[in-house]
């Protein structure tokens, strides 16, 4: 691997061993399935669909030249012969409210990194306090906790967010949990995208269906020469590793049909950011972002994605000779947990699509596939402004840290706000999420947002010295939420920030 691709500190932690790329086809966890309803204290909105999932340690094999690694997942109870890492992937419908029971099951007296009180958060989810894993809503091996997930606001074509995901939320320790496995997809599907490219949505939306409809996470990781995840704590600027593991595999490959495809691509890594590039020169057709749908699809030669940022795309191989090789690269350079440097240099491979076969094809890339936002009636009233900064040994906003009684904003329900999150310099990079409500992007330093910004976010990065202007609004839920950092050493840093809904 390129110098650039090491943890920094390399000198001071183990290399992975060398490993073959393309020797395993990428996994697909499976969807989660429905149980029989159970007995709960929470209150179940009618027709809910009933989860249970257990949080456990298990093995798992990255590659097939590794021995397995000891790695901490959720398990459907359907699938106990799942891999464990990522977790299964909910599949959801808009109107359906969800009960999910996780059940930590993991042992109290682990060994190695990683917390084994459990916190889970639903990422970009518009769910109740309760719901949302509030950083010191634990619950601690042998216990279990009830989520309810409401969906009960069928989306609009303006927010129209598809690509969701769940991951582990523990104070001072979501880096470490999260490296160790605790992550998976939650894909929902609406009225407007209705997942079946043979059935228009309300809007004529005929966009790849399963099973070409296609999540993956890319994430970075470190093994020692046993296989074993190598994590330093100590590594509070974020933590990087030397290899590159999708779906919970190293480099892997995928047979693709001569048709078009949807991909949905998470960013799960700790610090690491990625340029991601095709070997043809082939552009990507994005379609959306975390938040929901572009306004019309936006043709890019390459896509930057930050950790927690997800992008969908669409790549069409129905022009290419069968047995054709297409490699997905990372071109971004990066060599400490400070952030990323520059597109150059040696790509690292990190999937290979090879072309094998036809399938049919009712799909279309839209021209349209949402309409414009809509002007605020009235300009909001109330500006608010953070400031994300390196102070005090750790990591501040608005020169504080994370302190859970600490009150720093009381926003109103249903009232449009205007947050300016500026970058308070030292050349870090920042990407940061805000809970509960999809943001839009109003200006970047002073000008109109990049075109790839112009759709509805949960995560919006600081480079160096920017700032951002942001219009938000919370809608449904009274309650304490958190904003913070998504380098998720940053976070167990203190770069995190209560607000409570009104």
């Amino acid at each position: 691997m390129p110098r650039w691709a090491r943890a920094d500190g390399g000198s001071d932690l183990p290399r992975s061993p060398s490993l073959r790329p393309f020797a395993q086809e990428l996994p697909q966890p499976p969807a989660v399935q429905p149980v029989a309803p159970f007995s709960t204290a929470r209150p179940v909105p009618p027709g809910a669909v009933f989860n249970e999932l257990h949080i456990r340690e298990g093995l798992h094999r990255y590659h097939p030249d590794l021995p397995p690694a000891t790695v901490w997942g959720y398990q459907d109870v359907n699938s106990p012969d799942a891999p464990l890492t990522p977790g299964p992937t909910f599949v959801s419908q808009a109107g359906t409210p969800r009960l999910v029971r996780f059940d930590n099951q993991l042992p109290a007296n682990h060994k190695g990194f990683g917390v084994p009180n459990m916190v889970v958060h639903r990422h970009g989810g518009l769910q109740a306090s309760e719901d949302d894993g509030y950083p010191l809503d634990l619950f601690k091996p042998g216990a279990s906790r009830d989520f309810i997930y409401p969906e009960t606001h069928p989306d609009s074509p303006a927010d129209s967010q598809g690509t969701l995901w769940y991951h582990d939320h523990l104070v001072d320790f979501t880096a470490q949990n999260v490296y160790r496995g605790l992550a998976g997809f939650f894909i929902r599907y609406s009225p407007f995208d209705t997942g079946d490219e043979n059935r228009p949505g309300d809007t004529g939306l005929q966009l790849p269906s399963p099973p070409f409809d296609i999540a993956f996470v890319i994430q970075d990781r470190l093994f020692d020469k046993n296989g074993q995840l190598v994590y330093d704590s100590n590594q509070h600027d974020g933590f990087l590793g030397d290899t590159f593991v999708l779906n919970g595999a190293v480099q892997p490959f995928l047979r693709v049909k001569r048709r078009k495809y949807r991909f949905r691509v998470l960013n799960g890594s700790n610090a690491r950011f990625y340029e991601l590039f095709l070997s043809n020169g082939q552009p990507f057709v994005q379609i959306a972002t975390e938040g929901g749908f572009f306004e019309t699809p936006l043709t890019r030669r390459s896509m930057r994605i930050a950790p927690a940022e997800r992008v969908e795309f669409i790549l069409d191989f129905s022009g290419m000779p069968q047995g054709t090789q297409i490699v997905l690269q990372n071109r971004l350079q990066q060599d400490s947990g400070r952030g990323p440097d520059e597109v150059g240099g040696t790509p690292v491979p990190l999937l290979r699509f090879d072309v094998d076969g036809d399938a049919a094809d009712a799909s279309v890339i839209p021209t349209r596939l949402r309409p414009p936002f809509p002007p605020d009636p009235v300009p909001p009233r109330v500006r608010r402004h953070f400031e994300f900064a390196r102070s005090h040994g750790g990591w501040v906003i608005n020169d504080d840290f994370f302190d859970a009684d600490r009150i720093s904003a009381k926003p109103r329900l249903f009232e449009p706000e205007i947050w300016t999150l500026k970058n308070g310099g030292g050349g870090w990079f920042h990407p940061i999420h805000i809970h509960l409500s999809l943001f839009q992007i109003l200006k970047r330093n002073g000008k109109e947002p990049p075109p790839e910004e112009r759709a509805l976010k949960d995560t919006v990065v600081l480079g160096p010295n920017d700032e951002v202007d942001l219009r938000i609004a919370f809608e449904d839920f009274r309650g304490r939420y958190v904003f913070h950092c998504h380098n998720i050493e940053h976070e167990d840093m203190a770069m995190m920030a209560r607000f409570d809904t009104v």
